[in-house]
């Protein structure tokens, strides 16, 4: 696992790995095989990992279809050509619950737009969003977990944050659609910004307006995958 970190920047756990390089499946660096559709229970955590440069139409579909299964979803993707990302969950399996983070840099023209449904009692997603809109990027990202009838005691969680430049254009809608009451539901969307104090102290240590930049924006990053 330690190569997860060494080459791609990703925190590591013990867990079957199914991993994609600039939307191609990584065979030599994946313990499972290419399909997101989780039909055998595993004793460790499934972790997808989506890593490098998307461009065009692009389909993340993860399905969990057993009980009492973690899967975690770990996307570090930027974009230099126009592109739309469509990830897609299901989770069917009681007890089961799906982590995502998802971390973008936009360069241009990026639409995500994100599905997910608990179709089982006691199930868990989280989905947690963050976007460096850079300058000139037009980025629109939307959002929506349903909560099925009869699927009681859910939590679920779906949020986006931006660091956005400027010129920028940013779009959100993060939605929670409700049918039983969960035990926690929860969607929200924010942008981000270091504070005057922040930047003034960057600035008197001798930083240029570049380097404060690249200090705030990996900031923003590390902590999150």
């Amino acid at each position: 696992m330690t190569y997860l970190w060494d080459e791609f920047n990703i925190k590591t756990f013990p867990a079957e790995t199914i991993i994609f390089r600039d939307g191609f499946y990584q065979h030599e660096l994946s313990t499972l095989p290419p399909d997101l559709k989780i039909s055998k229970k595993y004793d460790l955590p499934v972790h997808i990992v989506f890593i490098g440069e998307i461009a065009g139409k692009t389909d993340i579909n993860c399905e969990i279809l057993v009980p009492n299964q973690q899967v975690f979803l770990t996307a570090k993707i930027n974009t230099k050509k126009p592109a739309f990302l469509n990830i897609f969950i299901k989770n069917t399996g009681k007890n089961s619950v799906f982590n995502g983070k998802i971390l973008v840099q936009s360069y241009g023209q990026l639409e995500i737009n994100e599905k997910a449904g608990h179709f089982a009692e006691n199930t868990g997603i989280f989905i947690s969003n963050k976007v460096v809109a850079h300058s000139g990027s037009d980025t629109k990202l939307f959002g929506v977990v349903e909560i099925a009838p009869g699927c009681e005691q859910c939590d679920s969680d779906i949020s986006f944050t931006a660091l956005a430049a400027k010129d920028a254009k940013i779009q959100f809608s993060p939605n929670q659609r409700i049918s039983v009451v969960p035990d926690s539901a929860a969607h929200s969307a924010s942008i981000w910004h270091a504070n005057q104090a922040q930047t003034e102290y960057l600035r008197t240590a001798g930083m240029s307006g570049a380097e404060i930049k690249k200090v705030l924006e990996e900031a923003f990053t590390n902590d999150f995958i």
